[in-house]
């Protein structure tokens, strides 16, 4: 005969199971989502589209004009430009669709950065921090606002096959970005990992889930406050909330030709040289539909615009492609009421020197002491120019904005504090805008 247990043996082996009913009822009571957060001040946009250009956009040949002056040719622009909209900005040839929403446009042209080199200038573009893994932009959106849809997570990244561009870093991981279409993968073809696909029937599915998930909060409630853990558990029920939801997104076969003809889905020519097709209009138009659907930030990835040795060339051919989809965008938000709460985002790690008319080369480098962004909807000013470069773009002189500084404008249009947002790792607090902190540019607000 077995003898009884003690009194102290029972309640030791008895508070594992109180953990667990502790921990299940915790669960109930967030069901494993993202929350909506409110914003902690009035925000202009709810969400965030970032039409990242990866490579360096040459800004002197788009956004930035220079023409030549004196009697000695120097770097400058080398594409006629003309003034659009009633605002009469100036803007390249070789963007006539953008160029027909010029209102709409806010343009930086003060932007600067610490470093030429592409790697680390890309981390701190995402993440604040050039040289260490830190979460990014997006994360940061996701940890402080949620999602408004409870089927989808907060932070969506287009064609991408760098991690920390979707990163959460030391971020619980239900902030990371689900990324969809990565190395390489055709858009067409573009599904996200263990979520699309009807290989069995939902309710199978649920109950493969469930049978997991009973596993994984008894491993939790043996380690409660484990953040890292509970993390995964919510990931794993928003990945098959997802399974409802995301499909039907994705297939874009609902859209009106129209629709389709005007981002240019499918009909984008591939570019030569060093671009990289990724049917960059079928991303804009999946934007869209994330937007609507209460995707919190979209990023779009476009590259590469690294050209060097073929300037003209490959600068027309990334230009071609990106037009026409990003106007598409721009009017598709407007006519469905979304532009004036979202906010558009354009620009990449930094810029390019301009090339000298009448020497015959044909090759530029990289700029970061000063180079374009521009902004729209989201409670930015339109046909508006904030900073400028000096005599041959060379250098941000007047109106600078740094990263950081666009970090903290970003954080401040979505209704989070610029330099507040923090986050305790390792013994200390981490924001999105570093150390130094970011300056939000108040004179940019419509």
């Amino acid at each position: 005969m077995q003898p009884l247990p003690s009194r102290r043996h029972m309640l030791q082996t008895a508070s594992c199971g109180f953990g667990y009913l502790a921990f299940k009822g915790l669960a109930a009571a967030e069901s494993g989502t993202l929350v909506d957060r409110p914003a902690r001040h009035a925000a202009r946009a709810k969400r965030v589209i970032f039409l990242c250009m990866s490579g360096g956009p040459a800004q002197l040949d788009t956004f930035d004009y220079k023409p030549q002056t004196g009697k000695k040719p120097h770097p400058g622009s080398v594409y006629n430009f003309a003034h659009h909209g009633e605002s009469g900005l100036l803007i390249s040839e070789l963007m006539p669709e953008t160029a027909k929403h010029a209102d709409k446009l806010c343009v930086l042209n003060g932007m600067h950065a610490d470093t030429g080199i592409h790697a680390q200038s890309f981390l701190q573009l995402h993440t604040g921090d050039r040289l260490r893994e830190r979460p990014s932009f997006g994360a940061w959106i996701s940890y402080g606002l949620g999602t408004e849809n409870q089927n989808l997570p907060g932070f969506i990244s287009l064609n991408t096959s760098r991690p920390s561009v979707y990163s959460s870093s030391f971020l619980p991981s239900i902030y990371s970005g689900t990324p969809i279409g990565t190395n390489g993968e055709a858009m067409e073809k573009a599904t996200i990992a263990n979520v699309t696909g009807d290989h069995l029937p939902l309710s199978v599915k649920r109950r493969q889930l469930d049978f997991v998930q009973v596993m994984n909060r008894a491993h939790a409630a043996a380690r409660p406050g484990d953040a890292e853990l509970d993390s995964v558990i919510k990931s794993m029920e928003l990945g098959f909330r997802m399974q409802t939801t995301a499909p039907d997104l994705l297939d874009i076969s609902d859209e009106p030709n129209w629709v389709l003809e005007k981002y240019g889905v499918g009909k984008q020519k591939a570019p030569v040289g060093t671009c990289r097709m990724s049917d960059f209009g079928r991303q804009c138009l999946l934007a869209r539909r994330f937007a609507e659907a209460g995707v919190r930030f979209i990023e779009v990835n476009h590259g590469s615009w690294d050209q060097h040795k073929n300037h003209r060339r490959d600068l027309e051919a990334n230009c071609a492609v990106t037009d026409g989809p990003i106007a598409a965008l721009l009017e598709d938000l407007e006519n469905r009421g979304l532009l004036e709460d979202t906010l558009i985002v354009w620009g990449g790690e930094f810029g390019r020197p301009g090339l000298t008319p009448g020497n015959g080369k044909n090759e530029t480098g990289h700029n970061a002491n000063g180079f374009t962004f521009w902004l729209a909807g989201g409670g930015v000013k339109g046909g508006h120019v904030h900073g400028k470069t000096d005599g041959t773009g060379a250098r941000a002189v007047d109106g600078k904005v740094h990263f950081r500084d666009l970090h903290a404008t970003v954080l401040h249009l979505m209704g989070l504090p610029a330099n507040d947002l923090k986050y305790s790792h390792a013994g200390r607090q981490h924001r999105l805008t570093g150390p130094e902190g970011g300056k939000v540019v108040s004179e940019i607000f419509a």
